[in-house]
This record gives structure tokens, sequence and C-alpha cells, in this order.
């Protein structure tokens, strides 16, 4: 599908992959902190005093953050993992002319102003911004479109661009997820030799985000639920919870912890899946391969297994690719100012993109 009036052998495209980021070094954990808690999607107050409650979160947190990191070499693999995502959805898009993807990360390098000054010299004809999170939040799709927006903008990098906001049950993902899960199911039966209860564990979100209007986790919901049907789970054998609080706000429920200290409580094996993340990183490999599992042996959990993520499995992959090409598709909704809308969920994140 090469778009209307175009030479597939001269199209050029260019698919924005966002993310988080994180700290590649543990002298890189302390900005990385401060750049998160700068951003006015997570802390919301005028911009001299944001600055300098982030400048001070960040120095309190960064001895407890590069704890973090030493346990898995000082440093976060997300971007390598990202980049590999990136050269796989290359791959399956060649097609389409020459595509080339770009993470753009939002708290560490590549940070936004650099990737879209990397796409402007790619000199594509088109760009599509597809975040690497499935389900659609404020903190994380709507924070990364705006800083691409304002990037964009102070290049003056003006072309069609397209913004995939969110794909909760995107068949790719959903398959690639659910295959995950059932070896984890399969696995837990082996060691325990019962069936375990699966915890789809999502990041969290402090409960006065959702209700400011945020989808995301309505969104994790109906991720929970397309794996459930394919995998044809008994209702009570699955549950969602979310981890990584943070502060003194009241967050969304129930948490990962506690569904660890219910089942420990209930001598049930546990399946836990990341919902909500697509690759590997310091929330997978020390809050649930190391914390999260030293909890569920104090607890009593007679079997904890932690299915990993999606990350580069084929399904995924195409899944990635199917909402490209969507994206791309004549007729999708193109304006510069607000980007093509796949869902309702676009319009949170894409009003007032310059502010």
């Amino acid at each position: 599908m090469a778009g209307a009036g175009r030479d597939v052998a001269t199209r050029r495209i260019a698919v924005v992959l966002f993310n988080l980021g994180g700290p590649d070094s543990p002298a890189a954990v302390q900005p990385f902190l401060y750049n998160l808690f700068n951003d006015r999607a997570i802390i919301g107050l005028p911009t001299p005093f944001r600055q300098l409650l982030a400048s001070l979160i960040a120095r309190r947190r960064a001895p407890v953050a590069r704890a973090i990191y030493d346990k898995i070499g000082g440093g976060s693999p997300l971007l390598p993992n990202t980049e590999a995502q990136a050269r796989a959805l290359e791959g399956g898009l060649e097609d389409l002319g020459t595509v080339r993807a770009f993470p753009c990360m939002r708290y560490w390098h590549p940070l936004t102003p650099a990737v879209a000054t990397a796409v402007k010299g790619f000199g594509p004809d088109e760009v599509v911004l597809l975040p690497l999170y499935p389900q659609f939040s404020s903190t994380t799709t709507a924070s990364s479109y705006r800083e691409w927006m304002r990037a964009a903008a102070g290049i003056g990098l003006r072309l069609p661009t397209r913004l995939v906001c969110c794909y909760p049950t995107e068949p790719g993902f959903i398959a690639a997820a659910s295959e995950l899960v059932r070896a984890g199911i399969a696995e837990a039966e082996r060691r325990s030799g019962r069936t375990p209860r699966v915890l789809f564990s999502a990041h969290g979100l402090p409960k006065k985000v959702v209700e400011r209007g945020d989808p995301y986790p309505e969104h994790v919901e109906q991720s929970a639920r397309a794996i459930v049907a394919r995998l044809g789970l008994p209702d009570g054998g699955w549950t969602v919870c979310f981890q990584s609080r943070v502060g003194p706000l009241a967050w969304i429920g129930p948490s990962t912890d506690d569904e660890i200290r219910r089942a420990g409580g209930d001598r049930m094996p546990i399946v836990v899946f990341p919902i909500a993340f697509v690759s590997e990183h310091s929330e997978t490999l020390v809050e649930l391969d190391i914390e999260y599992r030293h909890l569920a042996d104090m607890a009593g959990v007679p079997c904890y297994i932690r299915a990993p993520t999606v990350g580069t499995s084929a399904a995924f992959i195409a899944g990635l690719g199917d909402l490209v090409r969507a994206a791309l598709a004549p007729g999708t909704d193109v304006r510069s100012e607000r980007g093509g809308r796949i869902c309702k969920a676009a319009d949170l994140c894409c009003l007032n993109p310059a502010t």
C-alpha cells in the first residue's frame, strides 16, 4: 500500500517510536529523574516552582534509583531494546518505500529535539508517531506527542504527521502477549501442579489523573480482557493490578504487591505479565523479577512466574507494522496541529499541542 500518487521507490517514511527512556549510566540517573519530574504531565505546577520541586525530588531519589539500576548493570536496557524493535519494524515495512524508525525518548537520550532534527535530516515525505505504549495515558503518549509538536515546530519540520494514539487490543499485540502468558501458565502448572492466577501488572497512575478523564485504566482492562478471551481463562483466574507507586498521592488499584500477598494467603501460584510494558527495563527486571519475587517468597506464594514483555516477537512487530499502514492509509485524518487520530483518546493529547 504505497499511498495515492506516490512511487514506492522514492517514498520516504519516518516512524517515530515514543518511549519513556532510561538512564544509561549512574551519572545519568539524577538528570533523568529531573527531566521526568519537570514534565508538566507529571507535576502540574507553574514552571519555576515545578523546576525547583523536580530538582529537589531528583536529588533525593537519585541514590535509591542508582541502587536499583546497579542491579541491572548500572543503566537501563530500554534504548537497545527499543532499537531492536525499530530495526525489526523497518524490516517489515520495506514494501512501503524507504522506512526508517527512530526511537524517541521522553526523559533521556535520544531526546525529542535531537530526534526531530534527525527526522528532518532523513527528509521523509510523511511521519508516523507510534507510541510504544499500547494503552493511552496523558502522562505517556500525550506528553510525548506535545513534546514532539514543540520540537518539530521549533526546527520548522512541517510534514503530514499522523499519530497512532493507542492500540490496547491490537491483534498482533494480543497474540504475542497471549502466547507469553500461555507459556507462563504452563510453566507454573509444571512447577506447582496447580492452575495459577494471572496478574496483569501495569504501571500505576495517581487517582487524580484518572479523575481528569485519563482512559489508561480502561485501556489496560481492555488489553487484559482480550488476552483472557483468547486464552479462555476462567473468571476469578486473573486480575488487573498496578505497580510502581511513588509519593504520598492516592493511586489507582489494586496494587500488584497487594495482589501478590493475596495470592500468598490463598497459597496460589501466580503468573505476572507486564501488560503495559512492551520491552524490558527497570520496572520488569528489578521490580517484578527481584523485588516482587522476593515479596512472593515472603508471602508464601508457592510458584512465581514472570512472563516476558512482547519485545521483538513476530506477532507484535507485525501488529506495529499494521498500525503504521493504517495510519498511512488514504483518508486518514491528517491535520498538522492534531495528527492522525485512530481513536477518541487522541483528543486528550492533541488539544493545545504547543503548550
